[in-house]
């Protein structure tokens, strides 16, 4: 049927005309709902994928590294998929400084290492430089797990961007050197690098040794071309970055331990729904007590790998040994006196070690 405004198809016409304007009306609608379905298509893209976590470090092949595997699977298990974990090891995204800039501003989502580098941030993180405190490394693992000493310390940081959900013990510390050290006396007037601690530079003080302290990116340029003599870390740190060739000598000291704090951005953790926050939360905690046994392991390959490169273990005399501890005892009570809120941190570090000495 033709539409017409005749009389005598008058009805039809006005039947037609309504069909046109229902035409017109849907094909408007579609276009609207169209419309609107673009405009929302990218919103649910983004809503279906997964929120990525950045993840730095400054190690390669140890035991921070190996955290943050462990870490991310899990994470990704129990999110259902919907946290992606990218782990940047080696200082990939940068310096320890600016990586934990990046975290506290939420361009990166995790960042872990010694805590002592958060000093700058917060004085009462240096409290885990305290030596001659722990029997060994099984020791320091259960007093960083202890639930007193393991609430206080993670919170610090919250006022600063950063929320601690992780701790444990990575190994004890020793000396990489580039000239041979069996006796103390050979560590007078040597240049080793230490973490930025008021306790770590106090102790290379006390064995007569000058304390440069620096970031881990620095430390291997600075072995090969002379300007520091040796470093103090943890035997796996060494032999993931390779040391033996540039610091072939280790001092197997043992005086302290090296322990690494795993912190994440607040500003992007508060941004996680409830549900996510727990898995981080929970995951952190999880893996922070399921790693020490890996990273034991790790200690001993270390050794083995060290030797293996043509580099030496060495360790002081009897004698010396106990005078290592002698000089070391006092350092810890006698810097966190100064400040009230790292003396409190601290006797709360001496309870847990008091606690789990077994």
């Amino acid at each position: 049927m033709t539409c017409s405004t005749s009389g005598e198809y008058m009805q039809s016409g006005v039947q037609c005309s309504q069909n046109a304007l229902r035409s017109k009306v849907a094909r408007a609608l579609g276009v609207a709902v169209a419309i609107g379905l673009l405009g929302f298509l990218p919103a649910l893209v983004q809503a279906q994928s997964p929120i990525v976590m950045k993840m730095s470090t400054a190690t390669l092949n140890d035991v921070q590294h190996e955290w943050y595997k462990r870490f991310s699977a899990e994470v990704e298990k129990e999110s259902g998929g919907r946290i992606k974990g990218e782990i940047y090891p080696a200082s990939q995204l940068g310096s320890i400084p600016r990586q934990i800039e990046g975290t506290q501003f939420g361009s990166i989502q995790v960042w872990n290492g010694p805590p002592q580098f958060l000093a700058g941030i917060d004085s009462r993180y240096e409290v885990l430089s305290a030596p001659g405190l722990f029997k060994d490394a099984a020791h320091a693992q259960r007093a960083m797990q202890d639930p007193e000493f393991n609430a206080a310390f993670l919170a610090m940081g919250a006022n600063r961007g950063l929320k601690g959900i992780g701790l444990f013990v990575t190994g004890p510390t020793g000396f990489g050197t580039r000239m041979k050290i069996t006796r103390l006396a050979d560590l007078e007037g040597r240049k080793i690098r230490v973490l930025a601690a008021d306790m770590d530079r106090e102790e290379m003080r006390r064995l007569k040794a000058t304390p440069v302290p620096m970031s881990l990116g620095e430390v291997l340029p600075a072995l090969q071309q002379g300007a520091i003599d040796g470093v103090m870390s943890s035997l796996p740190v060494m032999v993931g970055l390779r040391y033996y060739d540039s610091a072939k000598y280790y001092l197997e000291i043992n005086h302290a331990m090296i322990t690494v704090v795993n912190v994440v951005s607040l500003a992007w953790f508060e941004k996680l729904p409830a549900d996510l926050q727990k898995v981080i939360v929970d995951v952190g905690q999880k893996t922070g007590h399921e790693i020490y046994a890996w990273s034991n392991e790790d200690y001993l390959r270390s050794k083995e790998t060290w030797i293996k490169n043509g580099a030496e273990i060495n360790q002081l005399p009897e004698a010396e040994r106990a005078e290592v501890t002698r000089l070391m005892a006092p350092i810890a009570g006698e810097v966190t006196v100064k400040r009230p809120a790292d003396k409190t941190m601290y006797d709360t570090l001496v309870r847990a070690v008091q606690r789990t000495a077994q």
